[in-house]
């Protein structure tokens, strides 16, 4: 695969991924769906489409992921769409790529890893960033939302550990798509008074759930083999730059000083963890 090649496959793949938060957020703005059938939705239309690739590619029926990995992508997908219930998709995007990030980062150190000065300074920044915005005030994104995305974001860092040592990362999430149904049923009953759905939240859902997760998935991993682990890792800083754009066009969001102080901190104090651990390596 030549680089222009990888370069296009990663810019389709990281506006898929921002792509998920503005159509969850402009659905259920739009009270066209309620969270529970949006996720209901989403992962089986993910499911869906991960498994037509597996079966097009290997000509089989798909056999990979377990139920532990199942069950963090049925928390992150269900605490990404209540979290979306009030968060804005900008504040959404960032406090869900730092929760994943801060998630993988408190693993390697648990594990013992060491961090020198610069990942350190840079673990701080981001902390620093995220508290900043959360703090009380009126620009402060919504604390429920918060809380919700953050553990949204936790369940997709140890998510993204479990698939780590994957020898086929499509088939596995295909796999965890369709285990992750049964726990995105049971809720959408426990929900089912508050159900509520049209033909455009419909659409939303099976858009976010097929193309911008299922599709985007397969071009990201796709491209990952012709990518750097630095480059894979601090390409995704991108996401919520590109959430940010899309909501301020689409929504009608507004970018604040305060998200824009926050997002700098944020994937600026990451980007310096990624590199110097990268570069000690």
């Amino acid at each position: 695969m030549n680089k222009t090649t990888v370069v296009l496959l990663t810019m389709v793949a990281m506006i898929a991924f921002a792509a998920n938060s503005l159509l969850c957020r402009i659905a259920l703005r739009g009270g066209h769906i309620d969270a529970a059938s949006f996720t209901l939705v989403r992962l089986a239309a993910g499911a869906l489409m991960l498994g037509l690739i597996v079966h097009l590619r290997a000509g089989g029926i798909v056999r990979h992921g377990s139920w532990r990995s199942a069950f963090a992508l049925f928390t992150y997908a269900a605490g990404f769409s209540f979290a979306y219930l009030s968060l804005p998709a900008a504040a959404g995007a960032l406090l869900l790529f730092g929760a994943v990030q801060a998630t993988m980062i408190g693993y390697g150190l648990w594990r013992g890893e060491r961090l020198g000065v610069v990942p350190a300074a840079g673990v701080i920044l981001a902390g620093a960033g995220l508290v900043g915005l959360l703090l009380p005030g009126l620009s402060a994104p919504p604390l429920a939302g918060s809380l919700l995305m953050i553990v949204a974001g936790i369940a997709w860092g140890v998510y993204s550990l479990r698939g780590r040592g994957s020898t086929d990362a499509t088939a596995s999430t295909a796999g965890n798509f369709i285990r992750a149904l049964p726990f995105v049923a049971a809720l959408s009953l426990i929900m089912l008074p508050q159900a509520a759905m049209d033909v455009v939240g419909l659409g939303y859902a099976i858009a976010s759930g097929a193309l911008a997760s299922g599709l985007g998935y397969a071009v990201w991993y796709s491209a990952l083999p012709g990518l750097r682990a630095t480059s894979a890792a601090t390409v995704q800083l991108s996401v919520p730059v590109i959430a940010a754009l899309g909501g301020s066009v689409f929504l009608d969001e507004a970018i604040t000083p305060r998200l824009v102080l926050a997002a700098v901190a944020v994937l600026g104090g990451i980007t310096l963890v990624i590199t110097a651990r990268k570069t000690a390596k």
